[in-house]
């Protein structure tokens, strides 16, 4: 990103006015992330909409019902924390402390605990992709295998939902009949916890 923390601080952030739950509250906004959606592409939501209008002059209700529904979810947006969000800007997207190697937290007693992916051994890893997305850049999910050598590679997978936007993996059509199914599947074969890797016994010598 080349906008610096403060610049997405003075111009992302606001509070919730007076007469809304949580006001005073500091958040990057629902109405901001829908327009940034959209934003992205508004010849697919002007296509989407024209033909919503046509479906129903043609009395196609299973279709309009089916466009009103995607709509109802898609425009459903919460306002998130902003400390939450400029955190995760400095963090993920800035300092790219993650891959670094560099992202600190505070553990469980408040000690401050470096985050290492390649310590995870006992879990699955399954990352998805949808071949269409255009928030998630091609390659940017898979490469979490990268960062956790320590899970078996036979407990690995990676998914590209083909013909799928970043909200097509998440709802619609083909996250019922690609993306669920194959969650479902992989959380059924992988259900049980894989022994860690110990330490190789030295074998005893005779001299």
């Amino acid at each position: 990103m080349n906008k610096s923390h403060s610049w997405f601080e003075h111009n992302v952030i606001y509070r919730v006015p007076n007469n809304f739950p949580g006001a005073g509250r500091r958040v990057y906004p629902g109405f901001l992330q829908h327009a940034g959606f959209v934003a992205m592409n508004p010849d697919h939501h002007a296509k989407s909409h024209y033909d919503y209008f046509e479906h129903l002059i043609k009395g196609d209700d299973t279709s309009a019902e089916a466009h009103r529904q995607f709509y109802d979810e898609y425009n459903a947006v919460l306002d998130m924390d902003a400390d939450y969000y400029l955190e995760t800007i400095h963090t993920v997207f800035q300092d790219f402390s993650l891959v670094q190697g560099t992202w600190d937290v505070k553990g469980v007693d408040g000690e401050v605990e470096r985050v290492k992916p390649q310590d995870i051994q006992t879990t699955a890893l399954l990352s998805i992709e949808g071949e269409l997305d255009d928030i998630s850049g091609s390659g940017q999910t898979e490469a979490v295998h990268g960062l956790c050598p320590g899970v078996p590679q036979q407990r690995k997978q990676h998914l590209e939902a083909k013909g799928a936007g970043h909200y097509g993996i998440f709802s619609g059509r083909r996250w019922r009949e690609v993306v669920y199914p194959a969650v479902r599947d992989f959380i059924r074969t992988h259900d049980t916890p894989a022994k860690p890797a110990g330490k190789k016994k030295a074998r005893a010598t005779t001299g």
